[in-house]
């Protein structure tokens, strides 16, 4: 992994986790190309030109407040290869990092107690597939305003994330996280968005605790991957089959579960039987 020294703005890249020193690191939601920061500009572009960029402006803050916090990433897209290392890590890299900050470029400044809630459940940030682990795997998450005003942190606002995710506010924990059913957290992800088709499987393999190879412009192949994954790594865990259209999937006994890999589903959608499926969930011991 590579990461930003906070006071020089260098680049270091890391091949072993053991040498990884304490680092932050930032949750943000994507604006356009034109507007981001890539790495291969980094390199090779100077300074004047990169702070031109609106991108720039959630990089700086994230390295003012690091520096504030005492801690002193940057993913090369252009190698297939690296974007597969990287993306199949981004859970680890994200539950070892001291504190995330998370970005909320449409949330202007707060006003009373009583509007946080309702400004963050109208947030971008919220809705999208690759924030669901950011939310999940850091152990803390500080959120921040466009203008970097501190809005609260994963902790004090659980109560307020649990309703707006729909995520009980325990599994919002990574430590509790296994313990929360495959039903359950392919719940988590329904009715959020990616830019690209793949990514809604790609930006689930840290919260299922698996790896697969990147192949984009499969469409939604990714998505019955994925499934088949899951199925090799949770084969006694039967509410995945709920993620589908058959009214008693859930309910009837299967006795060999590499027959139905075919009758997957093909999104992270609910269905009626999965939404009752995970009712019976809450309410077993």
């Amino acid at each position: 992994m590579r990461l930003l020294n906070s006071c020089t703005w260098e680049m270091k890249e890391f091949v072993s986790d053991a040498h990884v020193p304490p680092y932050a690191i930032l949750s943000h939601t994507w604006g356009s190309t034109e507007d981001e920061c890539s790495f291969q500009e980094w390199q090779h572009l100077p300074a004047p030109a990169i702070k031109q960029k609106k991108g720039f402006q959630k990089i700086e803050y994230c390295c003012r407040q690091a520096a504030k916090d005492g801690l002193g990433c940057c993913i090369d897209k252009a190698s297939s290869a690296e974007l597969t290392e990287t993306i199949n890590s981004m859970f680890r890299w994200y539950r070892n990092a001291e504190i995330c900050y998370a970005y909320l470029s449409d949330v202007s400044k707060l006003g009373r107690a009583s509007t946080v809630h309702q400004k963050l459940e109208r947030n971008r940030w919220f809705t999208r597939g690759w924030t669901l682990q950011e939310l999940i795997a850091p152990a803390e998450v500080a959120f921040y305003s466009m203008d970097w005003d501190r809005i609260g942190t994963k902790s004090e606002l659980s109560a307020s994330i649990s309703s707006i995710t729909k995520i009980d506010a325990s599994f919002l924990d990574s430590n509790n996280l296994m313990s929360a059913s495959v039903a359950q957290r392919m719940s988590w992800a329904a009715h959020r968005e990616t830019s690209r088709t793949e990514d809604i499987a790609y930006c689930l393999l840290g919260i299922f605790d698996v790896n697969m190879p990147l192949i984009y412009g499969e469409g939604m192949k990714a998505f019955q991957r994925l499934q088949e994954e899951i199925i090799k790594s949770y084969p006694m865990d039967y509410s995945l089959f709920a993620w589908g259209t058959a009214a008693t999937r859930y309910s009837r006994e299967i006795t060999d579960p590499e027959s139905l890999v075919g009758d997957k589903a093909l999104e992270p959608e609910p269905s009626k039987d999965s939404d009752d499926l995970l009712d019976l969930l809450a309410e077993s011991p």
